[in-house]
């Protein structure tokens, strides 16, 4: 899966980034791509895999922590019928992090950013090596535009987090005195969800 996610940086990304729409507050709606927005539960987020003309979501229970689910799909971009990978962190049977990504033209990627600028706002965008990224964040939750050239082919991501719904893991595992130990992320990275920014 492309750009996926460390959640160890998770909790660094939401609340270091500032957010696009501050000026314009609970105006906005909500943070989404594709129609999904992170935090959804399982089965609704299932119901938006089928929408986007995916099959049913292929699930995986960690063995670590069994309230923690690694979900996979692929769905088709509305209109392009570009094929992308999805790729969801489910926690407590809700989404905590979402990956949309997958090859793109240099048209759908422009498309893609001017869909996300015209809901939440113009950002720059930031260069990390060969990579270009873009971002937006709101009351604890962040959505990402990641792209980059790969083998001669542009390939990009969408990766929305959901720092409340990590929080609450977070809360729960630390209360709980036999916590098991830390979820991996598909990456092999140790979760660590923190305290996500509040506004």
């Amino acid at each position: 899966m492309l750009f996926r996610l460390p959640a160890l940086l998770v909790a660094t990304i939401v609340a270091a980034a500032p957010s696009a729409a501050n000026a314009q507050g609970d105006l906005l709606p909500p943070l989404r791509f594709l129609g999904i927005e992170v935090g959804l539960p399982l089965v609704d987020l299932g119901r938006e895999v089928t929408t986007l003309g995916g099959k049913s979501l292929r699930c995986d229970r960690s063995r670590r922590d069994p309230s923690v689910r690694d979900c996979r799909a692929s769905v088709r971009s509305p209109g392009s019928g570009q094929p992308l990978a999805l790729w969801a962190s489910v926690i407590d049977s809700a989404t905590g992090i979402l990956t949309l990504s997958g090859p793109v033209t240099g048209v759908q990627l422009d498309e893609w950013r001017t869909r996300l600028e015209e809901d939440y706002g113009t950002v720059g965008a930031q260069v990390q090596g060969s990579q270009w990224m873009m971002q937006w964040v709101r009351e604890g939750r962040m959505i990402r535009l990641t792209w980059r050239i790969e083998n001669g082919t542009k390939v990009a991501s969408v990766s929305l987090v959901d720092g409340r719904v990590l929080d609450a893991w977070g809360r729960r595992r630390t209360r709980g005195s036999m916590s098991p130990p830390a979820a991996r992320t598909p990456a092999g990275t140790t979760a660590s969800p923190g305290r996500a920014g509040q506004r």
